[in-house]
């Protein structure tokens, strides 16, 4: 499925990383080695691609930077290597987000694919229970939010192809690993079986939880519009989105948000 984010990052393969169109700003990307994020798999021993994905954080187009700032939002992309990690997929690490100092919450995350195909799995709490447990199946053009205080990771559907996903953050940013790698992962590890669908068995190291896969919800109280790119929606109006960096702006939805 042919997907145009228009924000112009374009994902590369070989080797993995990203290039910028012109009127795009955009770092060096970061990669990330799969001796990284070993502490965090079923198979902490396992093989896999190595890097496992590139990362670059404060991306978009020039005429956005200002204003991106001055509300302490930025974008993200990431890209994924094809393979496997073991009888995974290739995945993030499970993390949950460091509490901003400007807000005094832990923000959400605005996911949208742009290739390939994903699951965001995510469970209300990074503890011995972890609340609800979600794996959110997206494809590309597809948003999916995680609210804010969630433990989540990024999972790639088709071990088969690489997967690039774009997602609107808080500027101050961070990530917390220690509660998940504690417990060898989050609550439930995806799995790839021998016809290569991918299915999910619980990890002992928590508490019984019950695990619902589904496609993205309905975030229209979020002011989110389905099929729309989100580049364009922001363009059109970055204050609908001020509650990433703000969750208080939201904090009537969050009780009992279902992503």
């Amino acid at each position: 499925m042919s997907f145009d984010p228009g924000l112009g990052v374009i994902a590369m393969e070989r080797p993995l990383g990203f290039r910028y169109e012109a009127g795009t700003f955009g770092p060096q990307p970061e990669l990330r080695s799969l001796d990284a994020i070993r502490p965090s798999l079923r198979n902490p021993l396992c093989d896999g691609p190595d890097p496992v994905y590139a990362i670059v954080m404060d991306v978009g187009r020039s005429e956005m930077r200002e204003e991106l700032e001055r509300r302490m939002l930025l974008f993200g992309v990431v890209t994924y290597a094809a393979g496997r990690l073991g009888d995974e997929p290739v995945r993030s690490q499970g993390h949950v987000h460091r509490v901003s100092l400007h807000s005094g919450w832990r923000p959400p995350e605005l996911y949208e694919i742009w290739s390939g195909a994903a699951y965001i799995y995510m469970q209300e709490f990074a503890a011995d229970d972890p609340g609800r447990c979600y794996a959110v199946l997206a494809q590309p053009g597809e948003i999916v939010v995680v609210p804010p205080g969630w433990a989540h990771a990024t999972v790639s559907a088709d071990p088969a192809s690489a997967m690039t996903f774009g997602a609107l953050c808080d500027r101050e940013y961070g990530f917390e690993y220690a509660e998940v790698r504690q417990r060898r992962g989050l609550a439930w590890y995806p799995l790839i079986d021998r016809t290569g669908a991918i299915g999910w068995e619980p990890n002992p190291a928590y508490r019984t939880s019950r695990l619902e896969v589904r496609g993205p919800g309905d975030y229209s109280s979020l002011g989110i519009r389905a099929g729309v790119p989100l580049s364009a929606q922001t363009a059109a109006g970055l204050e609908r989105f001020q509650w990433v960096s703000q969750p208080g702006l939201a904090a009537g939805v969050w009780p009992t948000f279902k992503p």
